[in-house]
């Protein structure tokens, strides 16, 4: 493929650098801590979510430079920009490091100096830490790298309220044991492409049956973990109905690979497991939008809320 040549296709090629669903992803799980805070003005709920977005695009810019060689390998990243010869890897390298300072500048300049580190932060462990060290090395790449991909609702919190609690934690571990299952069902069903790559991923250094199995333990923890915001008083009953019944889902789709034993059945779990972050997270903005109501009613009629000990003092 030969390099676009008008300056639309170019910006077009550096947007698709930037992994535009997994922004969204990011960007949704980060929502919620606005929320859990009382939903701050449009303007500061904006330039929180705009400088975590320019984070996780310098991630994923960086790590598509880093990694252009090994995407050629696959046939889901090979027409990606860079394996496909489509952007120069300089190009890549300077929009990378661009992101990386600007997203900086915003969070220092919107939350201070706590969310501009947990920035920085995410981008030098996803770069560094995940990409070049922990990927090509060890198949427990994507538990410890994960918490790269968990972070939005820790930049949240930072630039929100000057520092860190329980609210963001929390959030930050459902996403954290909720990445295992959901990228080794990927690569079970990538398992051939991996390996052509390079890397060591859990099937292929295990096997598809004991990966499976890993990712049963993980799902059974992240259910637990799910629910544990209602007790904590971070979330009300809408959150905990949804989080039950999504994580029944989960877990049921989870065993599901296990019985069946299909690659096939194991990428049905790789698009439950998008739908139930999706879910749950939903769930939780429901829940944070509805308690103001839930309290002018308690207010109202004197009957108590069921958003009792809200918010948590941690």
């Amino acid at each position: 493929m030969t390099m676009p040549q008008t300056v639309g296709a170019h910006l077009r090629m550096w947007w698709e650098m930037t992994r535009p669903r997994v922004l969204l992803l990011v960007l949704f799980t980060g929502l919620p801590v606005l929320g859990m805070h009382g939903w701050p003005g449009w303007g500061t709920a904006a330039a929180v979510l705009f400088g975590t977005a320019l984070a996780g695009a310098a991630s994923s810019t960086l790590n598509a430079y880093v990694e252009r060689d090994s995407d050629a390998h696959m046939a889901r990243t090979r027409d990606r920009p860079l394996p496909a010869a489509a952007v120069a890897p300089s190009h890549a390298l300077w929009l990378g490091t661009a992101l990386a300072v600007l997203s900086t500048l915003v969070l220092w300049a919107v939350g201070g100096v706590l969310a501009a580190a947990v920035g920085v932060a995410t981008i030098l462990f996803y770069v560094f830490v995940y990409t070049l060290w922990l990927k090509p090395r060890t198949p427990q790449n994507i538990v410890i790298g994960g918490a790269a991909g968990a972070t939005a609702p820790l930049i949240a919190e930072a630039a929100l309220t000057g520092h860190l609690t329980w609210v963001s934690g929390v959030l930050f571990l459902i996403i954290f044991l909720w990445t295992p299952p959901h990228f080794w069902a990927i690569a079970i069903f990538r398992k051939k492409e991996y390996e052509a790559a390079g890397f060591p991923m859990m099937p292929n250094v295990v096997g598809d049956r004991a990966t499976r199995r890993q990712s049963l333990a993980y799902t059974v923890l992240l259910v637990l973990v799910t629910l544990a915001p209602v007790p904590m008083g971070l979330l009300g009953p809408i959150y905990g109905v949804v989080a039950l019944g999504a994580g029944a889902w989960f877990l049921v789709a989870v065993l599901g690979s296990l019985r069946a034993d299909d690659p096939k059945v194991d990428y049905q779990v790789f698009k439950i497991s998008v739908a139930f972050l999706f879910l749950l997270f939903g769930a939780m903005l429901v829940d944070c939008a509805v308690r103001p109501f839930a309290d002018a009613l308690e207010a109202t009629t004197g009957l108590p809320s069921v958003w009792v000990g809200w918010p948590p003092v941690i």
